[in-house]
């Protein structure tokens, strides 16, 4: 069932193109009850990233679960740590309280991240798993990566 979702992050990754360039083409789903209730992609440079468009899709609204917290995200690579154009995606999910686990395909190489944005998330409690999915990230995503 992970993977489906991961893979529907990549389709979302895929909607981002060619505005979000010279930033790489990243996607992102939250799961609540077994069903995707946000979906997000890397917007024009300056706008959103895919975390927070996604967040952004969830942040007020009812679910099915009222009561519940237990949100998932699964997003391509790694949330970035800094803060550039937009704050940084991690330090945002890290102060979410309804994302519970965040499934990461990919690591981000920038040297700013590489390790970093997971780090954030894992000191705020949250669970993280890396590299669902990575073969078919890896294969779209590189090519963007580090230029």
């Amino acid at each position: 069932m992970h993977e489906i979702f991961m893979l529907a992050a990549l389709a979302e990754s895929k909607k981002a193109l060619p505005e979000c360039l010279p930033n790489p083409p990243v996607g992102c789903v939250i799961v609540n009850a077994e069903e995707i209730v946000a979906r997000g992609y890397t917007q024009a440079p300056g706008k959103h990233h895919a975390e927070a468009e996604a967040l952004s899709q969830i942040q007020g609204k009812a679910f099915k679960f009222l009561d519940s917290t237990f949100f998932r995200m699964y997003v391509t690579m790694e949330p970035c740590s800094f803060h550039g154009r937009t704050p940084a995606c991690a330090k945002t999910i890290a102060e979410n309280s309804r994302i519970s686990e965040i499934y990461v395909s990919i690591l981000d190489p920038d040297p700013r991240n590489n390790g970093r944005g997971l780090n954030i998330l894992k000191e705020a409690g949250k669970k993280v798993y890396l590299g669902l999915c990575a073969t078919e990230v890896k294969s779209f995503l590189y090519q963007y990566l580090l230029k």
